[in-house]
């Protein structure tokens, strides 16, 4: 008896839940019915007007993918030739003319050039110095005898020595008289006036020849 009540109850049970089962898909079946409708409604509901306007769409889109794409431009025309023109440029020669040279007795003065002077070495270190005549204690005599205290030196108090600078000539004679250390106060002119009138010297000498020679002379100014 209990076996049979709980068959009873299980198939009750499975009818209740196949019942439930095609309920849910009838009222599926009824809302996929009613949205086609709908929707079949709102097509037909369209103005004209709008219709119209989606096919002019529809077709300008479609001519406007039919236009085919311009042509490509024409090639350039080509250059034209160049036309050069051919000249026959005839040049005539002319027979040169013959010149007639004639002799002419002249005489011709060649005047030649007066070769530069020479200018000879000046030594300053040579075997044999040059020298004024009797010796060194001549010179001291000459310059002592001979020089005259600058009278605005003496006022000044102006004392030193003054060195002179020349050349003894190859026949002792003196030239190119220069002051390289002066005093002033009259001092540098009176010395160099002093060994302007001096005598010639004794030539000095090089390998037994004499020879130009530059000497430096000091001459001292001192008050007493």
């Amino acid at each position: 008896m209990e076996l049979k009540k709980t068959e009873e109850a299980s198939i009750e049970r499975k009818k209740v839940s196949l019942f439930l089962l095609g309920l849910l898909a009838a009222s599926i079946l009824i809302l996929l019915t009613f949205e086609l409708r709908s929707a079949n409604i709102g097509e037909r509901d369209l103005p004209e007007e709008k219709a119209g306007m989606e096919d002019e769409i529809i077709e300008m889109v479609v001519l406007e993918n039919i236009v085919p794409p311009p042509p490509p431009p024409p090639p350039p025309p080509p250059p034209e030739p160049e036309v050069i023109e051919v000249v026959d440029d005839k040049i005539e020669l002319k027979e040169e003319a013959i010149v007639e040279v004639k002799e002419v007795d002249q005489e011709i003065e060649i005047f030649e050039e007066p070769e530069a002077p020479v200018v000879e070495e000046i030594f300053t270190v040579v075997e044999k110095q040059p020298s004024f005549p009797g010796g060194d204690e001549k010179l001291f005599e000459y310059l002592g005898n001979n020089i005259k205290y600058p009278q605005m030196a003496r006022e000044a108090g102006v004392k030193g020595k003054v060195y002179v600078q020349f050349v003894v000539e190859k026949d002792g004679s003196i030239t190119d008289i220069k002051i390289i250390r002066g005093i002033g106060s009259g001092c540098d002119e009176e010395a160099k006036r002093a060994v302007k009138k001096m005598p010639k010297w004794q030539p000095g000498e090089q390998r037994g020849k004499p020879v130009r020679v530059r000497f430096v002379l000091p001459v001292n100014f001192s008050l007493r």
